[in-house]
């Protein structure tokens, strides 16, 4: 029996207009009613989800987020951070070259706090057009101190620029860092072995939950490890090609209710047959 459902966000659970379809919501107020842990697990913090929480009445004591690409396991009624692995401030310093480099914009997440360096004179970062719930602070870098907590960098700015410069990056930077493409024009650096399934991971073991007890769902480059990791790990119908080659299943698009689909077949029916 699947126990612990977790979910990726944009292209998944969020139709094209970022919103859940009743459906969805019903489905997991279902899972959740039967005693099956609904987990969002996204590349955003805790902030800039809350209003999806709310929605699906996931802000209960024993409800859990994973935010940052696995870098934090958070309580949704509280905030409290259960499990973390952020990037040490030498990392930010290493990113800002390569950014100076490469003649890109670079944002670092510290919390729900998005601080932005002035890198390129050239390129402006588009993060905050991408979330706009984020609180945005510009900062010098040597404004930044190792009291603070940083959680990822990022480089949002145009589609086509973005894959001319992921061209140059060294190889090392795949060597030391998770650098992956969530959107078509975002590219997050993570600290090594930090992704979705990681967090996954850690969440399950707090809550004694065994691996084949875990069904994920996703569709983009970053949701391959927890696809990988589960499980049954779910592909929606508008998942990028890796994805959908490496799922157990393929469920319907994100525009007609994949989520609800998947959850519908692999738990909830399998708890009644087994009442």
């Amino acid at each position: 029996m699947i126990k612990l459902v977790a979910i990726d966000l944009d292209g998944t659970l969020l139709d094209s207009k970022k919103e859940i379809s009743a459906r969805n919501k019903a489905v997991l107020a279902q899972a959740k009613a039967a005693g099956v842990k609904v987990v969002l697990c996204t590349g955003r913090p805790l902030a800039a989800i809350e209003g999806y929480l709310e929605t699906l009445d996931l802000r209960d004591n024993g409800d859990y987020s994973i935010t940052f690409n696995g870098g934090l396991v958070q309580k949704n009624d509280t905030g409290e951070i259960i499990e973390k692995n952020p990037m040490p401030l030498e990392d930010i310093h290493i990113l800002h070259g390569l950014a100076k480099t490469l003649n890109v914009p670079l944002d670092i997440l510290s919390d729900g706090i998005v601080l932005q360096l002035p890198v390129s004179k050239e390129y402006t970062s588009l993060y905050s057009q991408l979330n706009n719930l984020l609180t945005f602070e510009p900062v010098e870098l040597v404004q930044l101190t190792t009291e603070r907590i940083y959680n990822k960098a990022v480089v949002a700015i145009d589609e086509d620029y973005l894959d001319e410069q992921i061209k140059k990056i060294p190889s090392e930077f795949y060597e030391k860092y998770e650098v992956i493409k969530t959107r078509s024009n975002l590219l997050e650096f993570m600290p090594k072995g930090i992704t979705k399934a990681y967090g996954i991971s850690l969440l399950a073991k707090d809550l004694n939950i065994k691996q084949e007890e875990i069904m994920t769902i996703g569709d983009e480059e970053n949701d391959l490890p927890m696809i990988e990791y589960a499980g049954l790990g779910v592909a929606m119908e508008n998942a990028v090609p890796r994805v959908k080659e490496l799922a157990d299943v393929i469920t319907d698009t994100n525009d007609n209710d994949g989520v609800a689909k998947a959850v519908e077949k692999f738990v909830l029916e399998p708890l009644k047959g087994g009442n």
